[in-house]
């Protein structure tokens, strides 16, 4: 196996490099803020994004960018709103032929590029892989069973993506939907969001059900109009992605959610997370790609009035219970 670079200390970047380190793989994980790396290596454990596991000491912790220079394969594990700045930090370092993965879901807000598109801009010579799928970090460095999509353009770097990274308890399937594995992890995290402020308000399972399969219709319909093949929505990187960030405990996007659902301000919900809530970001990105792919997306829009004040969760629910009837599908009745 060859050695991985993983840029960035955080949840999923930490659980990664223990994962791989369990599996006698070589590992490098790297932060640009050194006090994050001591407190790693005194503590033996990322206490702040993913305590109470072990990090072991043949892992090696390091600031210096350049030793990225010698990897055949890099993880980008950072925020979205953070992949340009890192990327343009490790301009010349990493060799043409280097693989590059990235791992995180979301989107550029000042843009809303996807996030393989902003590593493409900045490394025009290297071959990127999107790795995503239901993949909490904290399920991930325990090593219980995990699978998810390499996702890649170029089919020899997906490839070696899978061999290099596939573990007994690290599955890795194969696919050629960049664009749709992309859409699928970020919009899940709207939908977590808007669960987790439903769970919040304690609606129920019912409630909890609909909005989840309607949600999933609504990233379906966006991503088919941008060219995804619809497939992919109902895959891994899709409703697999989807059914864990709304249902686990681990959700950091549906726990902001139940937060705003008891009255919080999306502002002390996200301070009280003390993590990165993608959903936010990634939901008023989705309301400019609806709006500019004319596309029909009542959950997003709902969610979107309550994120910018507009109004309340109740007010949110009762616009969309009380919209006009429909058909479920598009085109029923083939008409």
């Amino acid at each position: 196996m060859n050695p991985v670079f993983i840029i960035g200390s955080g949840g999923f970047g930490t659980s990664l490099a223990v994962l791989l380190d369990q599996c006698g793989i070589p590992v490098s994980l790297y932060s640009a803020f050194p006090q994050e790396l001591e407190d790693i290596a005194r503590d033996g454990e990322n206490k702040k994004l993913l305590p109470g596991i072990k990090v072991p000491q043949t892992i090696r912790l390091t600031p210096h960018k350049e030793e990225a220079k010698e990897f055949p394969l890099v993880v980008f594990a950072v925020p979205s709103g953070a992949v340009r700045p890192v990327a343009k930090s490790f301009a010349g370092v990493l060799e043409p032929n280097t693989v590059i993965v990235n791992v995180g879901k979301g989107f550029e807000p000042s843009t809303q590029k996807r996030l393989s598109v902003v590593l493409k801009e900045e490394f025009p010579e290297n071959p990127v892989v999107v790795l995503s799928g239901p993949s909490h970090a904290e399920e991930i460095a325990l090593g219980v069973p995990t699978t998810v999509v390499a996702a890649s353009q170029d089919h020899d770097a997906a490839l070696f993506v899978q061999q290099n990274l596939m573990q007994k308890n690290l599955r890795i399937y194969l696919n050629d939907d960049v664009l749709g594995v992309e859409l699928g992890g970020a919009l899940k995290n709207i939908i977590a969001l808007a669960a987790g402020i439903l769970d919040g308000m304690k609606t129920g399972d019912n409630a909890r059900a609909a909005l989840m399969t309607r949600g999933l219709a609504e990233i379906t319909r966006l991503g088919t109009a941008m060219g995804a093949h619809a497939a992919t929505f109902l895959g891994l990187a899709g409703m697999g992605d989807l059914i864990v960030t709304c249902t686990s405990v681990h959700s950091r996007n549906h726990r902001a959610g139940v937060y705003i659902g008891q009255g919080l301000s999306p502002k002390e919900a996200v301070e009280k997370v003390g993590m990165t809530v993608e959903g936010i970001s990634a939901t008023l990105c989705a309301h400019e790609l609806a709006m500019g792919y004319r596309v029909e997306m009542p959950i997003v829009e709902q969610l979107y009035q309550v994120l910018q004040g507009n109004c309340d969760a109740h007010t949110a629910i009762a616009n969309l219970m009380g919209r006009p009837g429909r058909a479920e599908r598009d085109k029923p009745w083939n008409c």
